[in-house]
């Protein structure tokens, strides 16, 4: 068929690419396939997925590389394929419309719909012969019975369209709390609260909340690290509770097969409560988060298991997912050779062809291979359940390993780069790097910082994803403004670089303008964005940080710079919905509950000031993020210039020295020219 050849050739999503070959006759998402839909009068068919994901390869290798099925979609349908991390709007809407109807989700997405882009029936995976028998029904449907359907499926989107109004507006309600209370006293209490609701499903022999499969969750972690500090602060006494399942959890995925034993990096989540064996594709967002949350877990006990982590899945980073550009490419996929695991699992056999009889068997009890093997066709996933009783020879052995895995078949990688996710990990990269000293960090995020300034950011707008410097036409979603925003403050508290705070003002200004509800909520996609079904508002954490949540955050660190009275406003305003999602679905709330902590307890503001050159300005500055309390926010400038950010104002040197001053709400304490001085105003403020 004319074009279908080239409709996806010049796509910049990598999953589009590995599609466009196909003899299905597929569109881009595009008021073009619509309008082909209505001239030939047949309904749409939108395929759903990402390049990483196992099933969606298996249906696209059983039905959509297929020509006879091909073939039937052609002739009764126009069909649609999208990249679900490049259009996360279109996902969320149809992703809402298969979780009413089947009552579950997942990828790939199958939704067929009217030309008028109302669903009326939704599904995840369908082998070939249950698909093409689904496709004729479909059509038999819409040329026999069309009233019926295209009435179902206004209904259907009239019926989402008012399900999600409701999630817009709330604010923080003190009624029913103790008399007096203040709003900030609500979300204090919420943490706590849900602290205790954690507790009860908290799996307390492997780490982790609730059975399987289990997912990393790392904006919980993140929220329990500060919640325990917080709450020592505010009860006087240590939260051991928060902090004991997080380092159950955190040692449970480090030890476990979802983390890679040989080069690391977590995969995605397990698909068995113990972590053992993982779904294999790797996700930038993941180990971004992650990292961050292994260098807190350091920061906080001194565990060696944490730091280790923290700089292992930083390098990671670095090497397996870095693009020539100098951003960060978004996954590697779970298939290599066109099995899953492949690259990752061993048998002792193969540890033996590669060590020799006396080290494979070395290996093989500090990995846990085993004869039955842990996983497929008797391979078993690498696991570290102990450390090691002679670290040499572990080196020696984990490098021989890694070395021969090199030479199989790698995963593909898909290259885009996507803002959200290059903000994590600018964040990331930025403080591991400087809580560890590994200057290669910071200067990996200030490359990945300076290619979305210089190719995703225009006037204030941002372009969700790129590949090979070139940006899609996808406009940013509130989480990519929130995201991005907040990598780049965390960046400038790291460098002294004062302009990444003033891009992230502007970023931010963009998101109160654009994607504000009028309530205090805000909605996922801007103002002047494509019309969808509705528009989406999901406050609720995913695998990454909801937008809302994560633009309270930002606003938050925003005004803890610079004084803004509005975004601070704005912050308290977005977190309204943290009490009520965090009562019912506490694992959906992290994010927001952490950005609560921070609000309460401040947050706290560190100004540094001192010549770049100076050693003693470089351990302050050191200091003061390892003894940094929850969401505090640092600023590094010279003493003479403020660089244009406030909270750098009038801070000069003492005595001809540096200096750090300790503030909150701009009333700082005395400077302090010591680092244990600092540390000690740090623990006490």
């Amino acid at each position: 068929m004319e074009g279908m050849a080239t409709r996806l050739k010049n796509a910049t999503s990598p999953y589009l690419l590995q599609h466009a070959d196909n003899p299905v006759d597929w569109w881009p998402w595009s008021e073009e396939a619509f309008a082909a839909a209505r001239d030939r009068d047949v309904p749409v068919l939108l395929s759903v997925g990402y390049s990483a994901c196992h099933w969606c390869h298996v249906m696209a290798h059983e039905s959509f590389e297929d020509p006879r099925t091909a073939a039937l979609v052609n002739e009764n349908l126009v069909a649609i394929k999208v990249d679900r991390e490049e259009r996360p709007d279109v996902d969320a809407v149809y992703m809402t419309a298969t979780q009413a109807m089947t009552g579950q989700g997942g990828w790939p997405m199958t939704v067929f719909m009217t030309p008028d882009r109302d669903p009326f029936f939704c599904g995840t995976y369908f082998p070939r012969e249950h698909f093409q028998r689904l496709v004729l029904g479909v059509a038999k449907a819409w040329r026999e019975d069309r009233d019926n359907v295209t009435s179902q499926a206004r209904q259907i989107s009239g019926a989402l369209a008012e399900r999600a109004a409701p999630l817009r507006g709330l604010g923080i309600d003190p009624a029913g709390a103790a008399p007096g209370a203040t709003a900030t006293d609500v979300l204090a209490d919420a943490c706590d609260q849900a602290v205790a609701a954690l507790a009860e499903t908290y799996d307390a022999t492997a780490g982790g909340f609730g059975g399987a499969p289990k997912f990393p969750p790392s904006m919980v972690l993140e929220f329990l690290l500060r919640q325990g500090e917080s709450a020592r602060q505010r009860h006087g006494e240590p939260a051991s509770m928060a902090l004991r399942m997080v380092e159950g959890t955190a040692g449970g995925m480090a030890r476990g097969g979802m983390y890679d034993q040989l080069a690391g990096g977590f995969a995605r989540y397990s698909v068995d409560a113990g972590w053992v064996v993982p779904h294999f594709e790797k996700m930038l967002y993941d180990n971004a988060l992650l990292a961050r949350v292994y260098a807190h877990l350091w920061r906080r006990t001194g565990s060696e298991l944490a730091r280790r982590v923290a700089r292992e899945t930083s390098a990671w980073m670095i090497a397996e997912l870095g693009t020539p550009e100098g951003g960060f490419a978004s996954a590697l996929d779970a298939d290599s050779d066109g099995a899953e695991g492949l690259f990752y699992a061993w048998t002792p056999d193969e540890l033996t062809a590669v060590l020799g009889t006396a080290d494979g068997e070395y290996a093989a009890a500090a990995f846990g291979v085993t004869a039955a093997g842990t996983f497929e066709h008797g391979r078993s996933v690498l696991q570290r359940r102990a450390d090691p009783d002679d670290p040499e020879r572990f080196d020696r052995v984990r490098m021989a390993l890694l070395a021969a895995r090199g030479q199989r078949v790698r995963p593909g990688r898909d290259d885009k780069v996507v803002a959200a996710w290059n903000g994590l990990a600018i964040a990331a990269l930025a403080e591991t790097g400087l809580l560890l000293g590994e200057p290669a960090f910071v200067a990996a995020a200030q490359r990945a910082a300076e290619l979305l300034a210089r190719v995703h950011v225009s006037g204030g707008r941002l372009t969700r994803t790129s590949r090979d410097g070139v940006v899609s036409g996808s406009a940013g979603v509130l989480e990519d403004y929130a995201c991005v925003a907040e990598g780049l403050l965390t960046l400038s508290g790291v460098t002294g670089e004062a302009h990444w705070v003033s891009l992230a003002g502007e970023l931010l200004g963009t998101a109160l303008a654009r994607f504000g509800d009028g309530s205090g909520g805000f909605y996922d996609t801007a103002d002047d964005g494509e019309a969808l079904v509705y528009r989406p508002a999901d406050p609720a954490d995913g695998p990454t940080p909801s937008g809302a949540f994560a633009v309270a955050g930002a606003l938050l660190s925003y005004f803890a710079l610079t004084g803004s009275m509005p975004h601070r406003e704005a912050a308290a305003a977005a977190l309204g919905l943290v009490p009520p999602i965090a009562a019912r679905f506490p694992r959906a709330a992290g994010s927001g509950l952490a950005v609560a902590e921070a609000l309460v307890s401040g947050p706290a503001e560190i100004a540094v000031v001192g010549p770049a050159d100076d050693p003693r300005t470089a351990a302050l500055h050191r200091a003061a993020f390892h003894a940094a309390p929850p969401g505090a926010v640092v600023a590094l400038g010279d003493g003479e210039s403020d660089g244009g950010i406030p909270l750098l104002a009038g801070r000069g040197l003492v005595g001809g020295a540096p200096a750090a001053y300790v503030c909150r709400g701009f009333a700082c304490l005395a400077p302090v020219t010591d680092p244990e001085a600092l540390r000690a105003a740090l623990r006490g403020g």
